[in-house]
């Protein structure tokens, strides 16, 4: 008997934030978009490592330490469990969470990336003067600043005269010029990857990697053989996503989904794009690693379509929203009504009416009349499908090419919607076919047979739908597959579950509560 072949590999890894504040909203969608990718390559079978964590050794942590009056180490830990906890809040299924000033296999494997680096001759030490913004944390040149403030935050950098470390990234321009261009490092959509083309092609300046010990507090990344210098931030940070795979120790994590994986997927939001796309595999060309395979940029999520931040004072609290509206609601809505790769607008009364209208009338209505009307029907047993093809079988193959070319493009809503046009169908479907007025003259021979038929093909779209929702909303697809009477989902022959068909035959219903029940919010 020939062993079963090993699975592809498939790493994955959100950015991570600073930890200065609790977590909002923003970082919460794109922990959101990370576990529906790795949820869906599980589904498909993949061997997935799915890495997140939290950014410690930031100036702006030790800032906000200060602004409390209680230390880094503190402030650092507290707002970090905050992080963790998003595992339960949002129904996460995350391999690993790498903590950057507390796990030892990150300052160990921090502190091997500059020794390469350095091996390589890249690394050299020299006075510099220049603005610096600490939201950011990285210099700005003044052509750059926006009537003299950061673009970003709106504030006006700090003036840093210092002697610093520099990495040659200068040296690295045409490599990483042609990784991009021939496709060996994709960035979607398309538009980030012009950015950065475009930035690539107007030239590198070398890049200030450390920042002296006392403007930093002593806290972060000792540089190696330097007492007087830590690393800077983004050395730091950017490393994580091999440090996580135990660099330090060229462990065989490091191996399997680095080194051997064909994916190697960093999801990210808009403002970050240029230290992914140029800095990081700048570092990894020097260090001798392979790049990464794919970036994949989303926009922000704004609130009255102002950008979400934590020094801006409109952050919106993830647990609280989730609390109020289910996890499966928010993510749905993150991943519904967000444009993949543009910014989005959130509001809780916006949500949940998305909740109400969406899930609740279309979805959990579907599959509350069907399991009632096999049971009132067919006494619990789903009953064979028709005799002709159905009318909804050539939509449910038109949905399973959508639904995968979504995830390829990164396109998760429009997976999503690709899914979601089978709720809307089968609604419509239901309507057409009034399975409740076939029921009451069920004695002529041809309405047995069509009411027969109209109820499995029902049962077979929430099949579908349990599917393809799982990524999406887990706790809901499981909910429909109890209902239905179905196992739950594990590692599947993909192509086999998705194709019309797969509802067995005199499976025994399980009528329950109705999906997303009305919110007294909601009105």
């Amino acid at each position: 008997m020939n062993p079963s072949p090993t699975p592809p590999a498939f790493y994955l890894t959100s950015a991570i934030p600073y930890v200065n504040a609790q977590p909002h909203i923003g970082f919460a969608m794109e922990l959101v978009l990370c576990d529906v990718l790795a949820r869906y390559r599980r589904l498909r079978g993949d061997d997935v490592r799915f890495c997140t964590g939290t950014d410690e050794n930031s100036l702006k942590n030790v800032r906000a330490a200060e602004a409390e009056a209680v230390s880094t180490r503190v402030l650092v830990e507290r707002n970090a469990a905050k992080f963790a906890e998003l595992r339960d809040v949002l129904d996460l299924s995350f391999d690993d969470f790498l903590r950057t000033s507390a796990d030892p296999r990150h300052r160990a494997g921090a502190e091997k990336l500059w020794a390469a680096c350095a091996r390589n001759g890249d690394i050299y030490k020299k006075a510099y003067r220049g603005l610096y913004c600490v939201g950011c944390e990285q210099f700005y040149a003044e052509s750059d600043l926006d009537d003299g403030c950061c673009p970003e935050h709106q504030t006006a950098p700090e003036l840093v005269d210092e002697e610093n470390y520099f990495f040659r990234l200068s040296a690295y321009g045409a490599r990483i010029e042609q990784a991009l261009e021939s496709g060996e490092l994709e960035i979607v959509p398309q538009t980030y990857r012009n950015e950065v083309l475009a930035f690539v092609r107007g030239g590198l300046e070398d890049l200030s990697i450390s920042r002296s010990s006392s403007r930093a507090r002593g806290w972060g990344i000792e540089v190696p053989g330097d007492s007087d210098q830590v690393m800077y931030v983004w050395f730091d940070a950017l490393g994580n996503y091999i440090t996580a795979l135990d660099y330090a120790e060229d462990g065989a994590l490091l191996e399997r989904y680095w080194e051997q994986s064909s994916d190697r997927v960093h999801v990210l939001g808009k403002g970050i794009t240029r230290f992914h796309a140029v800095y990081w595999p700048a570092l990894l060309l020097s260090a001798g690693l392979r790049l990464p395979t794919k970036i994949a940029v989303h926009g922000y999520l704004t609130v009255d379509g102002t950008k979400i931040g934590k020094s801006l004072g409109n952050a919106i609290d993830p647990t609280a929203i989730a609390n109020t509206l289910g996890a499966d609601a928010l993510r749905y809505f993150l991943c519904r009504h967000v444009r993949s790769g543009r910014d989005g607008d959130f509001s809780e009364p916006r949500a949940a009416h998305v909740r109400k209208v969406e899930l609740g009338d279309q979805l959990g209505n579907l599959l509350n009349r069907t399991v009632n009307m096999v049971v009132r029907y067919f006494e619990g047993a789903i009953p064979p499908p028709g005799s002709t093809e159905s009318s909804l079988s050539p939509l449910a193959t038109e949905v399973q090419q959508q639904f995968e070319t979504g995830f390829d493009n990164f396109r998760l809503d429009d997976a999503l919607s690709a899914a979601w046009s089978l709720v809307e169908a089968a609604n419509k479907f239901a309507v057409e076919r009034a399975p409740w007025k076939l029921a009451k003259a069920r004695s002529e021979a041809d309405n047995e047979s069509t009411l027969s038929a109209t109820l499995y093909d029902l049962a077979e779209v929430l099949r579908l739908c349990s599917i393809y929702l799982q990524p999406f909303i887990p706790q809901t697809a499981a909910e429909i597959r109890r209902q239905l009477g179905l196992p739950a989902l594990a590692a599947v022959h993909w192509d086999d579950v998705t194709r019309w068909g797969g509802t067995p035959v005199g499976g025994r219903v399980e009528p329950a509560s109705t999906l997303f029940p009305r919110l007294e919010t909601a009105d």
